[in-house]
Parts: C-alpha cells; sequence; structure tokens
C-alpha cells in the first residue's frame, strides 16, 4: 500500500487526491468524492472538504494509500 506524507496533522480529501495524484485537478476530486467513489477507513465519503488525519486508510479508483505526517518517526 502507497503512504502519503502530509506536512500538518490533517488535510482535506479534495487536496489529498490531488497530492497522490489520483485525481488531477479539483475537479475531478469533486467529481469521484460526490459519485461515491473514495472511501476513508473502509465508508463511503462523499465530503470534499472531509478531514483526512494521519493513519487513515483512503481508497480510490483501485488506489489504495495511507496518511502519515512528516513528523511521524520523530522523536
Amino acid at each position: 500500500m502507497d503512504v502519503v506524507t502530509i506536512r500538518d496533522e490533517t488535510i482535506r480529501l479534495g487536496q489529498l487526491l490531488k497530492l497522490h495524484g489520483v485525481a488531477e485537478h479539483g475537479a475531478m476530486a469533486k467529481d469521484l468524492i460526490a459519485a461515491g467513489d473514495v472511501r476513508v477507513n473502509g465508508e463511503v465519503e462523499t465530503r470534499r472538504g472531509a478531514t483526512i488525519r494521519p493513519g487513515d486508510r483512503v481508497e480510490a479508483l483501485g488506489e489504495a494509500f495511507e496518511v502519515e505526517s512528516e513528523s511521524a518517526g520523530e522523536a
């Protein structure tokens, strides 16, 4: 499974889909989410602005990836 590293403690779902490359642009992310084609932690998520945190697992277009914080592993 792929891992996507974010700088902050949270990221919005639409932004995450663009960051990972599942969506080429915001409109594509919006359409995927509205169509119910995105799952967060196994549940369909239809809110583009849903807050995603490190440890969350996202699935879209046959791709699955987990979110981690840039500071993960730092002590």
